[in-house]
């Protein structure tokens, strides 16, 4: 810093500056979290700091997709990996995100790209050791295990793709602090996407997690790169499900599932089948409902039990449904359906951990309540699509063909939509039940 240079504080959580320290951040409201940043020199006049200047964008090629081995894998992110893209892949400890990248390293390697897998936690020997177990130790995986990051990223060349492993144990020389502090987490992404643009590779960083659930290390960090993974799981379950949050070159909306094995993380086949019990005989208070995560179309369960309440104020419990949605369709079945939800405490449940949040669904948990509230079994091999309003009224969903499709390969003979949705009777895989309110379909399914 200049002589008579006043120093600059950045915040790590939200990046605001500030000229002044203080032990509380005035933008956020965190504590401690204001760190002195180094004051960049101004580039003079008509020199330029890099870029490639203004290019007309019809003249640009797209870049090829480079495949990661797992078509699960692929569809993700976007049908592949971009060259130059740089992922940021978070997860809680212990969940697979060294296993998961580590296969995806042999796999790429055995395709015949070159890959790099630079741990900065573990030792070559202990690295060695796992991906034999995977089945991932071939020819053209090479490891660098240290937490110099220049001196890894100086071995980057003849690779066509690379792994960090984790960023907050990297340690940047041109950086003051510790590893992992928000400091050298942010000069060791930037080091990484630098890298990755001018060797037009891509490249994963494995971010840690804090007990809030978010990646450790400041905001901006998610901000620099081109895409957030997220890799998450039960430590009672077996299954991995793969989400992106952030992606500059596709979609945000699908899921992956992947399955935990002593040989490592093979996809799911018949993701359905992971949150559908395939019950022969209906059960009182269980519908069928068909949703979607992403462009993957998945059979979800919706359970629920009335028991008499001996209290004033029933209660409303709930597990994979948001909380607001059952209170506000018991006060529908109640209004205008003559369902009399105020005398019964409800339980909810979507079977096999599924969170379903589309609204795709209520039509499945308004006749799911009502069984349970009635005491009667639903027509079996049915499954309910449709939104539900206020006034009782059903309205279509998005890709009813895709959910239609995925019901009858799996066995159901009907199907009770909105009497608004656009599908021909006799195109239609299964049987078609058209209801224009939620009267009409009690009528039709609880006689």
């Amino acid at each position: 810093m200049a002589k008579g240079e006043k120093p600059l504080y950045e915040c790590s959580e939200c990046s605001a500056v500030f000229s002044v320290w203080t032990g509380r951040c005035p933008s956020c409201g965190e504590w401690g979290s204001l760190e002195k940043r180094a004051v960049s020199p101004s580039p003079a006049p008509g020199i330029r700091s890099g870029g490639t200047g203004m290019v007309d964008a019809s003249s640009v090629v797209p870049p090829e997709r480079v495949s990661s081995g797992s078509p699960e894998f692929d569809r993700v992110i976007g049908g592949g990996w971009v060259p130059g893209g740089i992922f940021l892949l978070g997860g809680q400890p212990g969940i697979g995100k060294s296993t998961l990248l580590l296969q995806t390293c042999g796999r790429m390697a055995l395709r015949g790209l070159r890959t790099l897998y630079i741990s900065g936690e573990e030792s070559a020997s202990q690295v060695a050791l796992r991906a034999k177990r995977l089945n991932a130790a071939c020819t053209g995986l090479d490891l660098f295990c240290d937490s110099d990051l220049g001196a890894a990223l100086g071995a980057l060349q003849g690779h066509g793709f690379f792994v960090v492993d984790s960023v907050q144990a990297m340690r940047s020389d041109g950086s003051e602090g510790w590893a992992g502090s928000p400091g050298q987490v942010r000069a060791a992404a930037q080091m990484c996407i630098k890298a990755a643009k001018e060797r037009d590779i891509p490249g994963v960083l494995v971010g840690h997690i804090t007990k809030e659930g978010r990646i450790a290390g400041p905001m901006l960090l998610e901000h620099m790169v081109d895409g957030v993974l997220t890799f998450s799981g039960d430590d009672y379950s077996p299954y991995r499900m793969l989400r992106v949050n952030k992606n500059r070159f596709g979609s945000t909306d699908e899921l992956g599932i992947f399955e935990m094995s002593e040989e490592g993380l093979a996809p799911v086949k018949d993701v359905s089948g992971l949150y559908w019990n395939r019950a022969e005989q209906s059960v009182p208070g269980v519908a069928m409902t068909v949703v979607l995560e992403g462009s993957q179309p998945l059979v979800a369960e919706i359970q629920a039990l009335a028991n008499g309440t001996a209290f004033p104020y029933p209660k409303r419990t709930g597990r994979g449904i948001d909380m607001n949605k059952i209170q506000l369709f018991s006060a529908v079945l109640e209004k205008r359906c003559s369902v009399g939800c105020g005398l019964f405490d409800i339980y909810v449940n979507v079977a096999g951990g599924l969170a379903v949040r589309e609204p795709a669904a209520d039509l499945a948990l308004c006749t799911a309540l009502a069984s349970a509230v009635r005491d009667v079994a639903l027509p079996e091999k049915c499954v309910f699509l449709g939104e539900v309003g206020l006034a009782g009224e059903i309205r279509p969903v998005i890709r009813l063909a895709r959910r239609l499709q995925e019901a009858a390969r799996l066995g159901f003979t009907r199907a009770v939509i909105s009497s608004r949705e656009d599908v021909k009777a006799k195109k239609a895989p299964i049987e078609i039940i058209r209801a224009a309110t939620l009267s009409e379909v009690l009528k039709a399914v609880m006689r």
